[in-house]
């Protein structure tokens, strides 16, 4: 059995990136901490550049621009967090050195990571991220973005696996092409990690829905979406789980009073195998640096919205003490 936990964006930067100064690492993720410590493989999207280089993106026009310094690759440590994927609108902030920090701090750091390069067949590279237990097995991420289109990489430049979403031929085949190169690099499961469509969206489109489908379709284990900032329902297609959208989970941001992205889960799935055994959401509730279990109202908030999102796909839902759970 291997459980593997999602979060959606983790962003260091700003008032995160200050914090930590006067913060020990653990102290950002509090009392989520041991239910990370209790999954085989952890996967996050870092939603900024880990660098010094203070030159920003100014080729096209951009409201935000997030860098923390590289020493802040420590609560990602803290949190024995597997892999990060980098496809999404924030890695190149600060340019194309800030993204090559990045790699290189992440990669001293021992953490795997996907989404962007040196280039483009580095961009559109798999991580392969060994377990180990009674079951070792190879898990294969892969990592795409529709997002800031500028940012995307070439034969030789820097930068992200853009991909529109789309149903076309070509997009098809290249998808199907990843796939496939994941799997003859030896991997039991494949997730497919998406940074897709603009924020605080509470339901994915149907464009969304059968561009997902397709994914599945074409191989992968696990849909991981992201980019929304508010957590999305749940869809199990084929056997397999989409998670369009899992939400913010290490910020400093402004608190939308209605969407309240400050509200979020982390997603637990647990597999035999390819086989999809169960999915546990821990309600989370976030302040300025810091996620934590939410409780009481909040709990109870987070609680009911998760479940109306996912019965709108089918996805059942349970409550179980501090969870909500789905068994197929």
């Amino acid at each position: 059995m291997l459980t593997i936990a999602f979060a959606g964006d983790v962003m260091l930067g700003r008032l995160v990136n200050d914090r930590l100064r006067k913060m020990q690492p653990e102290q950002i993720w509090g009392d989520v901490l041991p239910h990370l410590a209790q999954s085989g493989l952890r996967i996050v999207n870092l939603e900024c550049a880990l660098t010094r280089h203070q030159k920003q993106w100014m080729r096209t026009e951009k409201m935000f621009h997030f860098r923390a310094d590289p020493e802040a690759v420590r609560v990602l440590q803290a949190a024995h967090i597997d892999a990060c994927t980098l496809a999404n609108n924030h890695v190149l902030d600060f340019e194309t050195q800030g993204l090559l920090d990045t790699l290189s701090v992440l990669d001293s750091a021992g953490i795997h990571h996907a989404g962007a390069g040196a280039n483009a067949n580095q961009a559109s590279s798999p991580a392969i991220i060994g377990t180990s237990g009674a079951e070792p097995s190879r898990v294969a991420l892969l990592s795409y973005t529709d997002n800031e289109p500028e940012f995307a990489s070439s034969a030789e430049q820097a930068g992200t696996n853009y991909l529109e979403v789309a149903l076309d031929e070509a997009t098809l085949a290249r998808i199907a092409n990843d796939i496939a190169r994941a799997r003859a690099q030896g991997a039991d499961l494949v997730v497919f990690s998406n940074h897709w469509g603009a924020n605080f969206v509470e339901r994915p489109s149907e464009e969304f829905r059968s561009f997902a489908r397709r994914v599945i379709e074409l191989g992968a284990d696990i849909y991981h979406g992201h980019s929304a900032h508010i957590c999305q329902g749940i869809e199990i297609y084929q056997g397999k789980p989409i998670l369009y959208d899992t939400g913010n989970f290490i910020d400093d941001y402004a608190v939308d009073p209605l969407l309240r992205n400050d509200r979020s889960c982390l997603f637990r799935l647990v597999f035999d195998e390819r086989r999809l055994c169960r999915i546990e959401l821990l309600p989370v509730s976030l302040s300025v640096a810091q996620v934590a279990l939410a409780r009481g109202p909040e709990f109870e908030a987070i609680c009911e919205r998760m479940l109306m999102l996912c019965a709108e796909f089918g996805t059942a839902l349970t409550r179980s003490d501090d969870r909500l759970v789905y068994t197929p």
